[in-house]
C-alpha cells in the first residue's frame, strides 16, 4: 500500500492510462533512478496527473474504472497524443493494450506483458551493445509475441561466433525486416 493512499494496488507495472511499465526503458535500469512502475511508491509521490486523479482522488486502479472514463478530456486527450507521439516510452500500443485489457481483463494483460518484458530482456541480456535499449523496448512493445520469438530464434542461431556489436546489428536488421514488412513504426515518435 502506498503513503496516503488507502486503496490495495494490485498491478504495479500497468500504468494508470494503461501503458505497461514493463517495456519502459527507466524500469530496465540498473542505476537507484531506476522506475519500479508507474504505481510505486517513487512514482505516485511525482504527481503525476493520473495518479493523482485516478488514485489519490478517486481510489481506481485504472482510467477505465472510473466512472468518468468516457466523457474524461484528460484521459481521452492522452489516448489520441498516443496515436501520434511517444515520450520516453512508446506509446503506439495504448489503445490497442486498452482495448484487449478492457475485453480479457487486467490479468491477462499482464500475462502478455510478462512474456514480452521475458523476450525484452532476452534481447537486452545478449544483443544490447549498450545502446540499443530503447529500441528494444520499442520492439518489444510493437512486435506480435511470435514475432519477438522468431526474430530472436533467427538472431541467436546467425549470431554464435559474433561480437556483441555485430549481434545487435543482427538482431537490428530482423527486426527490421519484420518491422518493414508489418509496417510498424520502431523508433520514438516525436
Amino acid at each position: 500500500m502506498m503513503k496516503g493512499v488507502a486503496m490495495q494496488i494490485q498491478y504495479v507495472e500497468i500504468g494508470i492510462c494503461g501503458l505497461s511499465c514493463r517495456l519502459c526503458p527507466n524500469y530496465h535500469m540498473d542505476t537507484k533512478s531506476r522506475c519500479l512502475g508507474c504505481k510505486g511508491e517513487d512514482r505516485t509521490a511525482v504527481g503525476c496527473p493520473f495518479i493523482t486523479c485516478a488514485i489519490k482522488k478517486k481510489e481506481v486502479e485504472f482510467c477505465w474504472d472510473c466512472q468518468e472514463s468516457i466523457s474524461c478530456q484528460k484521459w481521452r486527450k492522452h489516448r489520441e497524443i498516443s496515436k501520434q507521439y511517444d515520450s520516453f516510452k512508446c506509446y503506439q500500443k495504448l489503445n490497442d493494450d486498452i482495448a484487449f485489457t478492457q475485453k480479457n481483463g487486467v490479468a491477462e494483460f499482464e500475462k502478455m506483458q510478462k512474456v514480452r518484458e521475458q523476450l525484452l530482456r532476452e534481447m537486452l541480456q545478449e544483443f544490447n551493445e549498450g545502446r540499443s535499449k530503447s529500441y528494444y523496448c520499442i520492439a518489444a512493445t510493437v512486435l506480435e509475441i511470435d514475432e519477438l520469438i522468431e526474430a530472436l530464434s533467427k538472431a541467436r542461431n546467425a549470431s554464435q561466433r559474433l561480437e556483441i556489436k555485430e549481434k545487435s546489428k543482427l538482431l537490428h536488421s530482423i527486426l527490421n525486416e519484420i518491422a518493414i514488412q508489418k509496417k510498424y513504426y520502431l523508433k520514438l515518435r516525436k
